[in-house]
């Protein structure tokens, strides 16, 4: 059974202990020690925690804190005989407690998603023998075999071979990577297709993939949440209260030299209601409900943030930076641009008839936009294009570099991946592929400059789709060509300016989500990685739920601090009037100490309340 369902059990039981308890006192004379023997029980089975940390923490020489507050003050309540008082504080803290740890979400310690890519097993090349070893076990001298489906072990050099990788979990380019023998691969990549002999250039420990799963595991395990106010607050306020409570209950009897039984009494049952009043009840529940509200009013939204701390990071927040493919873009290549324009539909039937057969995005999104195609004896030139021959017809389709080898002229074209044709060895157009930007991301990027954030793109693409990208959406800075190292140092020298969140959706993004004073995933595409290492999860892969995380984070905070406040005020004067007598004087004195306590933890609950209620477009 979990933590969380143990302690509603508890709280559950101690509420309807506390409740048969009080209708047997006010319907049958119950007997005093009966009735103590009841709220004590409910107590205990609420609050056994509290009162063993406290005595933890004082064998450890942590006295002074709200473990310790609780403990003294509810006593201290049972000392001056009101049980169901006491009880009722710790069960209204366990409450408090029970929300905290439902609003901070299942755990993030696990990562086994982002350990699908790293292989488990390669196949090696062995004295002219095929073995299957755990990458660990790969010795210099060992070549690894690769093929079509399986994923590259360890970083190295191609001896043989050629084939497209898949690169998206290690780098986020979105389109598969033409390789050939002479050049470097990095681990964690899949072959698509083909096969390679591949040369390690890295050890097991030393890898791309392994050193990515080490930035996660260091970046988590680095990032502490942010200290606990009521913590902090304990720290001067818990000693203070102690002792001016001792000091109420022991200097005027002594001082007044009427030292007797009566007069101790009079004055220690007002250092206990001193420190009755003084539990800092309305706080260890208000805060932690307050920031309860504002994470429900963010998942309404579709926006799962995973602890309060999280909330009062992101209104922090002085920049955003995000990933670019899943994230601002839709990760569906589309054809966005042909020329001419005028021979639209021409310039697609020609290269259609050339990538018919391939299944590579490029070649599919071509096809998708074409009309019509015709059969035809199709050749491909490796990192050029392709050639396509017709019964009338020889037809380029391919890079400015497979033109200029042919003695074919075209312009140099600076923006997404451009696809050039030519027939009979005239040039005819070109046509501009590109990643979709999605619909409401210029929206996200404006809402975030009117709250007064920056903008920065970082991603694996290239420099020339990233600067297309950053353009169109007039993001303030870009950083192309990254891997995730790269990115987590691009990131950590943002965050030397302030408070840095990071939007990210795939594997490749777990390091820097993890680095990040905030990482924010795109859920419903996004990978599970993504999703279990960010802090804030968009369920919607809406961008601008970044802005509307932001103000329901501001708006949560602004009634914290309404609560703290209010809190402190109506205790102090609470507490001045306990400390002088006054509440001994007049009627109902100790009815007007509770409300003190229960009152404002009421009223402080149900301002926290008004967090669910924020409203979407204010």
């Amino acid at each position: 059974m979990s933590r969380n369902k143990k302690s509603l059990i508890r709280i559950i039981v101690a509420i309807a202990v506390s409740v048969i308890t009080l209708i047997l006192k006010y319907t049958i004379d119950l007997n005093v020690l009966v009735e103590l023997a009841l709220f004590a029980a409910a107590y205990l089975t609420a609050g056994y925690d509290v009162l063993w940390k406290a005595i933890k923490n004082i064998a450890h020489g942590k006295v002074f804190d709200e473990n310790f507050l609780m403990t003294i003050a509810t006593i201290g309540a049972f000392a001056i005989g009101e049980y169901a008082d006491a009880a009722a504080v710790m069960i209204l803290y366990q409450i408090g407690e029970l929300f905290q740890r439902y609003a901070v979400g299942k755990s993030r310690n696990s990562i086994a998603a982002l350990m699908d890519i790293r292989p488990e097993e390669a196949t090696v090349l062995r004295n002219g023998e095929e073995i299957t070893l755990h990458p660990s076990e790969i010795v210099e001298g060992d070549l690894l075999i690769v093929k079509a489906g399986d994923k590259i072990p360890l970083d190295g050099i191609i001896e043989k071979g050629e084939c497209n990788v898949d690169t998206s979990a290690i780098t986020g380019e979105s389109l598969p990577r033409k390789v050939t023998a002479g050049q470097s691969v990095i681990s964690g990549c899949i072959v698509l297709d083909g096969s390679l002999i591949i040369k390690p250039t890295s050890t097991y420990e030393d890898s791309t993939v392994t050193k990515i799963l080490d930035l996660v595991e260091n970046a988590t395990s680095s990032k502490s949440p942010a200290e606990n106010f009521i913590t902090k607050f304990s720290k001067y306020y818990t000693p203070i209260v102690v002792v001016l409570a001792i000091l109420i209950g022991v200097l005027p009897p002594l001082i007044t030299g009427y030292a007797d039984w009566s007069a101790w009494s009079t004055w220690l049952k007002r250092a206990m209601m001193f420190l009755f009043v003084s539990c800092p009840c309305a706080l260890v529940i208000s805060v932690p409900l307050g920031f309860f509200g504002g994470i429900a009013a963010a998942s309404k939204r579709g926006i799962l943030v995973k602890g309060s701390n999280y909330l009062e990071e992101v209104s922090k927040v002085k920049a955003v930076a995000f990933d670019k493919t899943g994230t601002l873009t839709k990760g569906n290549f589309a054809v966005t641009r042909v020329f001419p324009e005028d021979k639209h539909d021409y310039v697609l039937q020609k290269a259609a008839i050339a990538e018919q057969y391939s299944n590579h995005p490029i070649a599919l999104s071509i096809c998708k936009e074409a009309k019509a195609t015709i059969d035809a004896n199709v050749t491909e030139i490796a990192g050029r294009g392709l050639k396509a021959i017709t019964e009338n017809e020889t037809i380029l389709c391919g890079n400015a570099k497979l033109m200029y080898e042919n003695g074919i002229e075209c312009p140099e074209v600076d923006e997404g991946t451009v696809v050039y044709l030519s027939v009979n060895g005239e040039f005819i157009g070109y046509i501009v592929i590109a990643d979709e930007i999605k619909d409401d991301a210029q929206q996200a990027i404006d809402m975030l400059h009117r709250s007064g954030c920056d903008t920065v793109m970082l991603t694996g693409d290239n420099a020339v789709t990233a600067k297309t990208v950053a353009e169109k959406l007039n993001i303030n800075t870009y950083y192309s060509d990254l891997l995730p190292a790269d990115k987590v140092a691009r990131l950590n020298e943002l965050k030397v300016k302030g408070k840095v969140a990071f939007v990210g959706d795939g594997i490749n993004d777990a390091p820097v989500l993890a680095t990040a004073d905030v990482g924010i995933a795109m859920g419903n595409a996004g990978s599970d990685v993504a999703i279990e290492t960010a802090d804030i999860v968009l369920m919607q892969d809406n961008p601008t739920a970044i802005s509307t995380a932001k103000r329901i984070a501001k708006k949560t905070l602004n009634i914290v601090k309404e609560n703290i406040v209010i809190s402190l005020a109506i205790k102090l004067a609470v507490l001045v009037l306990s400390a002088f007598g006054v509440l001994d004087a007049i009627a109902f004195g100790l009815i007007i100490a509770i409300l003190a306590d229960v009152g404002v933890c009421v009223l402080a609950i149900l301002n926290s309340m008004r967090a669910m209620l924020i409203s979407k477009n204010k």
